[in-house]
């Protein structure tokens, strides 16, 4: 059992304001899954090229993760989070040209600097976090961030549902109400990002950082802080299990609502309901993790999880109704431990090399651009069908829980 303390008294406040990042970098995520059906609907375009709305949110992860990190390393992490706040704060605004154009380009234009700002934020967050306390509970205090994120992920539904398709859930066939939803969003967080401006940060030693001791009982994970990141075979296993497991997250999330309305036959507005119910699993999922790292091993914890997945997606693609139907939902509840622990397991005695591998984690949800449309091609013939795809995800986060996770320097 983990007796080290979660945190300490002088980090309480910075602790609160990292963690409500996670809230409200979540919600603009998925309502990129919201717009997702909105595009197609209104700008007449095929489930595959919806895709791209995620291939522009995650490819700006790609490109902003090395940039990112770099920043923050020579800034700081303050100064990390003002430049992320103020470009998600900009790709908000530029909603309103796009939808005045009524462009689809232009909307990923818009999506691609909003999330640069969100790549920016979740670049310095996990380490920031991680930072706020003991090493020993870094994958604590992550998994507990990650949980408020799974609180704005259920609202974010929630607001595209109810402003985007409508109280009634009919579409009205135009985009101002992307347009004033997107703007109230901008005026949010520039608001967050003055009042960042005027929070003080105490001083911080990264745990991370600290020397490593090694018990006789570990001296299987033994690795060296000061080898290059390319060695460090962990961080490398850690990168390609976060790949592939936003590239199930997204694609999961990408059609969660077309398969509401086509296997289904929810309306629309319905369908984004049990969109946010399936976020709500995420949320509860975190808080679940987070206590269950008490006693159990956190890369065990994610192993049990992935194999939920597995059997979760081989219904889910077999069209049983409602059984699939709760299948999807509850989807969710276990992807929720992954991505935080995924990160903090890919962190683990990289002494100063942290922010680095931080950004090469962040750049690795480029795989949420690619499975997107890749299962919007299946989705065409069969939307069901498409869910089989995220299986070769989770076989390969499932080696790295019970093999790859351990800190070990290759020759």
């Amino acid at each position: 059992m983990n007796n080290a303390k979660f945190t300490e008294k002088k980090y309480v406040v910075v602790l609160a304001f990292v963690i409500s990042l996670f809230f409200f970098w979540a919600i603009a995520l998925t309502m990129g899954d919201v717009l997702n059906k909105h595009f197609q609907n209104v700008l007449n375009i095929s489930k595959s090229k919806s895709g791209l709305v995620q291939l522009s949110i995650f490819g700006a992860y790609a490109l902003m993760g090395i940039p990112a990190g770099l920043f923050m390393k020579r800034f700081g992490y303050k100064m990390g989070v003002i430049l992320g706040l103020s470009l998600f704060t900009l790709g908000s605004f530029l909603f309103i040209p796009a939808a005045n154009e009524m462009s689809f380009n232009f909307f990923r234009i818009a999506l691609f600097v909003l999330a640069m700002g969100m790549a920016t934020l979740e670049t310095v967050a996990h380490p920031f976090v991680a930072a706020l306390g003991n090493e020993k509970t870094s994958d604590q205090r992550v998994n507990f961030a990650q949980s408020f994120n799974g609180l704005g992920a259920i609202i974010g539904p929630l607001l595209g549902g109810y402003f985007i398709f409508g109280k009634s859930g009919l579409d009205d066939n135009s985009l101002d109400s992307v347009k004033n939803l997107y703007t109230w969003i901008g005026v949010v967080i520039l608001t967050i990002t003055i009042v960042f401006c005027f929070i003080k940060v105490p001083s911080l030693k990264d745990p991370h950082a600290e020397d490593i001791q090694i018990s006789e009982d570990d001296s299987s994970s033994i690795s060296d802080p000061h080898a290059p990141l390319y060695k460090q075979r962990h961080f490398i296993f850690a990168v390609i299990a976060q790949f592939f497991n936003i590239a199930a997250q997204g694609g999961t999330w990408a059609y969660f609502i077309n398969y509401g309305v086509e296997k289904m036959h929810l309306p629309e507005l319905q369908a984004s309901y049990y969109f946010s119910l399936s976020m709500a699993m995420m949320m509860i999922g975190r808080f679940i993790g987070t206590f269950l790292m008490k006693f159990i091993a956190p890369n065990k914890l994610l192993a049990i999880f992935t194999a939920c997945n597995i059997v979760l997606c081989l219904v889910i693609s077999q069209s049983f109704g409602w059984s699939s139907f709760i299948s999807l939902i509850l989807l969710n509840l276990f992807l929720s431990v992954m991505y935080p622990t995924i990160f903090s397991l890919g962190l683990k005695r990289l002494g100063s090399k942290v922010p680095q591998a931080s950004s090469f984690l962040v750049m690795a949800m480029f795989g949420g651009a690619v499975f997107p449309p890749l299962m919007g091609k299946i989705a065409e013939k069969d939307i069901a069908h498409a869910y089989l795809l995220p299986i070769i995800c989770y076989v390969i986060i499932l080696l790295f829980a019970l093999k790859f996770y351990k800190p070990k320097t290759l020759k």
